[in-house]
């Protein structure tokens, strides 16, 4: 092996070592400081290793996979029963916002949920209002933001989003009109398009057994 090809080789090796150690400070800080945001959390945890090269930056699913194994070592007491009480809770608002076709989505959906996470949900109306009024009307005191979603590289619409507290959990409600049942806005950590269950379809995974590997679990019941 020639010093060039060796070189190479190192430098490959080097790069990946970096990549897996940023991918695992990164799952750390979202696990222990309640980061939600995988770009930020890489850069963090890159500037706390001190590793400045950008082709060191893990991409967001390998961010994700490292969540998974952090909370399998460091969490595997209490972490299920957040996931679960999460869940459960999505189950409860999901019935309570029915007339607006409710989706889980994010953390409490692909099984990463903690203590920091939010009950993610996507309701579907053509008048963003209605939803506010029904909010109003049942006595939820909440408030509003926007958040931009991804279609295509090219299509990033905003959207409103509805933040209010049950039985001191948080939820968060993205509001999309009905004709984005049809097509998922796109994954960040993958690019894929979203993966959305409904209330059936939670409840699902709330029966299976938790000794099933979770990736079987979550496909069978999206099917």
């Amino acid at each position: 092996m020639s010093r060039g090809e060796h070189h190479r080789i190192h430098a490959h090796d080097r790069l990946q070592r970096n990549r897996m150690r940023i991918a695992q400070e990164a799952a750390r800080l979202m696990s222990e400081h309640g980061i939600r945001d995988f770009h930020h959390a890489k850069l963090k945890a890159a500037e706390r290793l001190g590793i400045l090269e950008t082709q060191a930056l893990p991409r967001n699913l390998e961010i994700q996979q490292a969540l998974r194994e952090h909370q399998r070592l460091f969490l595997a007491d209490s972490q299920p029963q957040l996931l679960r009480q999460r869940r459960e809770a999505a189950v409860e608002a999901m019935r309570f916002l029915a007339a607006f076709e409710p989706r889980l989505v994010g953390a409490v959906l692909e099984g990463t949920a903690d203590a920091h996470s939010a009950v993610c949900l996507h309701v579907f109306s053509d008048d963003p209002d209605a939803v506010t009024l029904y909010l109003h009307d049942h006595g939820v005191p909440f408030e509003t933001q926007t958040r931009r979603l991804r279609n295509s590289r090219d299509d990033q619409p905003e959207y409103p989003v509805l933040l209010f507290a049950a039985d001191e959990l948080p939820f968060d409600l993205t509001v999309l009109p009905r004709d984005a049942l049809r097509q998922a806005p796109l994954n960040r950590t993958d690019d894929r398009p979203m993966r959305r269950a409904t209330l059936a379809q939670v409840e699902i995974l709330l029966d299976e057994s938790s000794g099933e590997d979770f990736d079987q679990r979550l496909s069978a019941a999206l099917r």
